[in-house]
């Protein structure tokens, strides 16, 4: 590039201001302070010299147009080296921006930021754990529900129970502590989301996963303390609930800020695996204490193991992409015309993104205009039946397994728990199934009806053949797991993020945890009434068909209910097919 062309190139990056990233959301910039906001460094010469000792393999060039027409060349694999230039401005700046501890320090001494893509992935990895422990920490009721009202089986073995748990209305008791749990955490939800759209999602995250962590311990700390009393119990749980509804609405909104709609299922799908596997490690975790150490660690390893996460989350979780520098994934770019290549794109999403800082992008949406986002109130309801059938099965799972005979035998409580995580290794390639096809067609409505019709003839017969032997128990265990929990998911990831990055809000990705939090709240309640009519119906009769009733009644209105929008999908399918 001549001095003349060098000089116009600058002068003009001077009157844009910060400099959006060269190779659009995938390449890695240098984040510098800007008074009160974050920028990027200063753009400089492409022009450099080929790598030297060998690093930057045969590379190649490539040549793309500058602000002002000019070309500038690329080195292909060297691109590292521009990167560290960037960062190491970026360090000298004042460092990074919103950021947690951990991650600044680990900047700092890096001296060049992350590509997006890694930050997508470190973004996946944080969230992922942190779920899959606010999911474990619910688990050990489920695990020691027969430990706490044995049967008579047990009884006449030895075992004692525990007050106030062990008495013959003991799973109404039990059932009145989930319901406790799950009635406030559905009722936190609703205000979680709306705070989160308002405060620093990392900081709103921390704080809910160490108080969680530290209310699900004090339900353990009960048997150290002998505590009989029911009220410390459902007091406990009241304020467990409310914390942990700090947790969903967060982590979908900072998933669907670093990642766009276009295979927002199949990913999603692959990352809600955190339900299942921190339904299976709080499992084999609660199992284990319960047979080494007493059902009250079964609930402090997991709620003290919770707390270490909340620490993680709090000094390595970046909420937007903007806060390291980088362009949203969610903005609109309009359509490329052939003066705009990637540079220019990128340069103005973030730009435009800049600009909308103090005014419509910080502005949350409210509940009543998140209420009338098209699909918001239908899939709710839709997951009102899902959850409830899903937590049935969280919480009573177990207890039902430890209740009825497989192949002539019965097992014990903590050999229950293990064999009941095969249900959320079903749930596992459920959500990952129904992400890929609901990516594949376009049509998240009739994966999820599809999923919740095809579960109620199974449910049927994981009743009926359970019992026959352990291969078939397990084999339909899985495959109940895999449909139940498949619509659960897709609801609760895709779904959300689609109708929280709606083409109604115009570009306003701040009614992400609020859209998410009203659906998921709304499930929840689902979710707090099934175990606890599960609770009352097993109290009066020892007959669990009539639970299994409750459950294929819920799976045909969650079908019923996508009714409408699976004739609108089917009339789309058919116009492009046409």
């Amino acid at each position: 590039m001549g001095d003349g062309e060098k000089r116009r190139f600058e002068d003009a990056g001077a009157r844009a201001g910060p400099r959006a990233p060269c190779r659009g959301d995938e390449r890695s910039v240098g984040i510098i302070a800007s008074g009160g906001g974050y920028g990027l460094a200063r753009p400089r010469s492409r022009s450099r010299s080929p790598p030297i000792d060998g690093a930057g393999g045969s590379g190649g060039t490539e040549t793309r147009r500058d602000a002002d027409g000019g070309s500038t060349e690329d080195w292909g694999e060297n691109d590292e080296e521009d990167e560290g230039w960037e960062g190491r401005r970026g360090m000298e700046h004042g460092g990074v921006g919103k950021v947690g501890p951990g991650m600044r320090a680990y900047l700092t001494r890096r001296r060049k930021n992350l590509s997006a893509s890694q930050h997508r992935t470190l973004v996946l990895v944080v969230t992922f754990f942190a779920y899959m422990m606010y999911h474990a920490s619910r688990k050990p009721p489920s695990i020691v529900k027969s430990v706490l009202n044995p049967d008579e089986e047990s009884r006449a073995r030895g075992a004692k129970g525990w007050a106030p748990f062990d008495g013959e209305d003991g799973t109404s008791v039990i059932g009145a502590c989930d319901f406790a749990f799950l009635a406030a955490y559905s009722i936190g939800m609703f205000f979680s989301g709306h705070i989160g759209d308002r405060m620093d999602l990392r900081k709103f995250l921390t704080y809910g996963m160490v108080l969680s962590g530290f209310w699900v311990s004090m339900f353990g700390m009960g048997y150290y303390w002998n505590f009989h009393s029911v009220w410390f119990y459902v007091g406990v749980q009241i304020v467990a609930g409310v914390f942990q509804s700090t947790g969903w609405p967060s982590v979908v909104s900072v998933m669907g800020n670093w990642f766009g709609k276009g295979k927002r299922g199949l990913i999603m799908g692959v990352w809600n695996a955190h339900t299942s596997v921190g339904n299976m490690f709080g499992s084999l975790v609660a199992a284990a204490a319960l047979k080494n150490a007493g059902w009250g660690m079964s609930f402090i390893i997991p709620g003290a193991l919770t707390m270490v996460m909340g620490v993680l989350v709090w000094n390595f979780l970046v909420v937007t992409p903007e806060d390291v520098g980088l362009p949203p994934a969610n903005a609109p770019t309009g359509a490329a015309t052939g003066a705009d290549d990637e540079e220019s794109v990128a340069r103005r999403r973030l730009l435009d993104s800049g600009s909308r800082g103090g005014a419509e992008r910080e502005r949350a949406v409210g509940f009543t205009a998140a209420l009338k986002i098209p699909g918001v109130i239908t899939f709710s309801l839709c997951l009102f039946f899902t959850k409830l059938v899903a937590y049935t099965f969280l919480y009573w799972l177990p207890f039902y397994i430890e209740r009825t005979e497989i192949a002539g035998q019965t097992l014990t409580a903590a050999k229950a728990g293990e064999l009941s995580v095969i249900f959320d290794l079903g749930g596992i390639l459920g959500g990952i199934l129904a992400g890929y096809i609901s990516d594949k067609y376009n049509a998240r409505s009739m994966t999820a009806a599809g999923f919740v019709y095809l579960s109620i003839p199974v449910l049927y017969l994981y009743r009926e053949m359970g019992s026959v032997s352990m291969s078939v128990n397990l084999g339909l265990m899985a495959l109940s797991g895999m449909l139940v929990n498949g619509p659960y998911a897709l609801i609760t990831t895709a779904v959300s993020a689609d109708l929280g990055t709606h083409e109604s809000l115009k570009g306003n990705s701040r009614a992400l945890a609020t859209v998410t939090a009203i659906i998921d709240g709304t499930g929840s309640i689902g979710a707090a009434i099934g175990p606890m009519l599960t609770g009352f119906i097993t109290s009066l009769s020892d007959d669990w068909n009539h639970v299994f009733y409750m459950l294929y009644a819920a799976d045909l209105c969650a079908g019923l209910l996508l009714t409408r929008l699976i004739f609108k999908e089917a009339r789309a399918l058919l116009a492009a097919a046409t």
